[in-house]
């Protein structure tokens, strides 16, 4: 025991390391110029609404984490709930550290751009590089601190929760925020004004740039780190279920050394004289995969572990590329998209539907043969060390992941504080890879997804002694049915939020373009914050109901119909979640590009019949990708840590004794 706690405290040590590290890039990006007064103050504005907002959605929380905390205490063990509090709070740590670099790198990127593409391409790497590390350096603390605290590894199932809790509130919220001031600026502003993205005469832009960092800042980070640390915990739970101390030991040490490979692999993001910047930031996910391979490698792994491990690595590059391939305007299936809105709005969604549809097929076959691979090397564990392995380079990929919204908004600076024609081509030039690394990253985190609910589902069959799934037993199909249904009606709650609330911003804009004269003559000045308002409540307002949906139904369907019952919601909702967010994301995506694809000049490019009506695919795609798609991740994580933790108390009922 004295050994594997060693390794624990090992892990604090790394991870506060690894987070000094983010510290210093912090530094190096702040201390950088952040440009005109202009750009300063479009730059607070950012930065105060992101502030208020997450402040506003952690308040909400506060009383839902209290009643949990003290139902785990009474239900589970005092540890747990101790542990619970723990990974709420490393989880929201973890997305307001990387979201108030972000807001802040934003404008210190676009002042970049005045000197080329590599300043600010080194700017932006290093302030996405921030979210990325300081996520795993607080994963591995958190989970190092835990484990040295209580000495139990299922007490480490409670932290897991906490995580879980924070990514669905953090997904859901910031999912709706975003697309709800997205698609309420576009309609306004392109569709009805003719005005460009980002014109500083939208009332709703502020919104926007906010809902970036909001969704795919703090929400993403949320999402991976709750995939980060349920699937150490999970295989950790997995191990100590074979009696051997190393089999506890291997995921953190696996986790230590993607962490490690995760610092080096930042510092081999560099624009070369070719200026492929997709191609530079895949130099930082190569180098990292190949850091993570050699520590691996040494890592006293028995063989059949380090290919499982090496499966779990493999996934990651694959999932790059073939979401890449779905979502990038360089391909096929987006230009086909581009091409059917030629013909209008309806021919447009029809072909964005079609590319979302056949994208999942891919990515489910990737998954599936790693699945079998690692089961062929290392049975059920050997899946969970997959999932690790996979999961442990997720400091590199929330990198690429923040990179998108600190360009996106270094666009949106530029564009409003007038900057230089030749700022905005270099901005652009980074915004429109930012595209598709939030493309790409979500794919990552959808596989991830999957990949981390079978190690908790594996896990939970473990506690409740679930040998097999019965579908000859009716309770098990009725939660089999209930667990395919769920996704789809968790996403409709979305969908219907996001229409609400673009429904109000829509309203306020048209308002203030009415009553306000003189924005489009730029003689009067907007009122941002009135549309931040309505994005930050509608946000809180409308993502209790499905939040709450993912916390209770297992609860019930557990004691209700009992263990088996609810391994068969848990099974129906892994496979109905894991397609519906592929399909999602990708047709969303899909859209998006495609209404770019035009805007460089295709097919009649900006103001064409074309663009109009891929505006209006990208408006429909817009809560697929950024809210819907991400939020299942979320959901079918969610579900499974909650089943864990109360795992139980479901045996209880179910033999009789509560």
């Amino acid at each position: 025991m004295a050994s594997l706690m060693q390794l624990f405290y090992l892990a604090s040590g790394v991870g506060a390391l690894v987070l000094l590290y983010a510290a210093y890039l912090a530094y190096s990006v702040l201390k950088l110029p952040a440009g005109s007064s202009k750009a300063q103050e479009i730059s607070a504005a950012i930065q105060e609404g992101a502030s208020a907002y997450l402040r506003r959605q952690y308040a909400t929380l506060v009383p839902v984490v209290v009643v949990i905390a003290i139902a785990i205490g009474f239900l589970v063990s005092r540890r747990s709930a101790v542990s619970f509090v723990g990974g709420v709070v490393a989880s929201a740590l973890a997305g307001y550290i990387g979201m108030m670099v972000s807001v802040r790198t934003n404008a210190r990127t676009a002042h970049a751009a005045e000197e080329g593409l590599a300043p600010a391409l080194n700017s932006a790497v290093r302030g996405g590089a921030v979210t990325g590390l300081a996520l795993v350096g607080l994963g591995l603390l958190g989970i190092g601190i835990d484990y040295a605290l209580f000495a139990d590894v299922n007490a480490l199932i409670g932290f897991g929760f906490g995580a879980s809790l924070i990514s669905l509130f953090a997904r859901v919220g910031g999912g709706i925020y975003t697309k709800a001031a997205d698609v309420g600026a576009d309609l306004v502003g392109k569709v009805e004004k003719g005005i460009p993205e980002d014109d500083p005469r939208n009332p709703a832009v502020i919104a926007d740039n906010v809902g970036d960092n909001v969704g795919d800042c703090a929400g993403m980070a949320a999402d991976l780190f709750e995939s980060y640390v349920v699937t150490i915990i999970a295989a950790m739970l997995l191990g100590s279920a074979l009696a051997a101390q190393e089999y506890i030991a291997y995921p953190i040490m696996i986790a230590i050394a993607g962490a490690v490979a995760s610092v080096f692999g930042v510092n081999f993001i560099r624009v070369g004289s070719s200026h492929k910047i997709m191609r530079a930031l895949y130099k930082g996910v190569f180098a990292t995969a190949a850091f993570a391979i050699v520590a691996l490698w040494a890592l006293p792994l028995a063989p059949g572990l380090f290919y499982a491990a090496l499966a779990g690595v493999l996934l990651t590059l694959a999932m790059f590329f073939i979401t890449e391939y779905y979502t990038a305007k360089e391909y096929g299936p987006v230009q086909e998209v581009a091409s059917a809105a030629r013909t209008g709005a309806g021919t447009n969604l029809i072909s964005g539907l079609a590319v979302g549809m056949q994208s999942t097929a891919l990515p489910v076959a990737a998954v599936v043969v790693a699945t079998a691979l690692s089961f062929s090397f290392a049975g059920l564990y050997g899946i969970a060390i997959a999932a690790a392995a996979m999961l442990s380079l997720t400091g590199i990929v929330i990198t690429l992941d923040a990179y998108g919204p600190i360009t996106d908004n270094a666009g949106g600076i530029a564009e409003m504080s007038g900057a230089p024609e030749r700022v905005r081509k270099v901005t652009d030039a980074l915004d429109s890879v930012g595209n598709t690394t939030k493309a790409t990253t979500k794919g990552f985190a959808i596989a991830g997804a999957a990949l981390s609910a079978l190690a908790l589902f594996a896990a939970f069959a473990e506690a409740v002694h679930l040998d097999n799934i019965n579908l000859l037993h009716p309770a098990v199909v009725i939660g089999l049915f209930l667990g395919g249904l769920l996704p789809f009606l968790f996403s409709s709650f979305l969908m219907k939020a996001v229409g609400k609330a673009a429904f109000e911003i829509v309203e306020e804009v048209r308002r203030q373009f009415r009553e306000i004269k003189g924005i489009m003559s730029r003689k009067a000045k907007p009122d941002y914050a009135k549309a931040v308002d309505i994005s930050t409540r509608a946000a809180l307002r409308e993502l209790m109901v499905p939040a709450g949906m993912a916390v209770i139904t297992p609860i019930a369907v557990g004691i209700v119909l009992g263990p088996a019952a609810l391994g068969g919601l848990l099974a129906g909702a892994i496979v109905s979640g894991f397609l519906l967010a592929l399909f999602m994301a990708t047709s969303g995506a899909a859209w998006d590009n495609a209404k770019k694809y035009i805007e460089d000049g295709n097919y009649g490019g900006k103001g064409s019949d074309a663009h109009k009506a891929a505006v209006i695919g990208d408006t429909v795609g817009d809560p697929m990708k950024d809210t819907c798609g991400p939020s299942l991740n979320a959901l079918i994580k969610v579900l499974n840590t909650v089943s864990l933790v109360f795992a139980g108390v479901f045996l209880a009922y179910a033999i009789g004794v509560l």
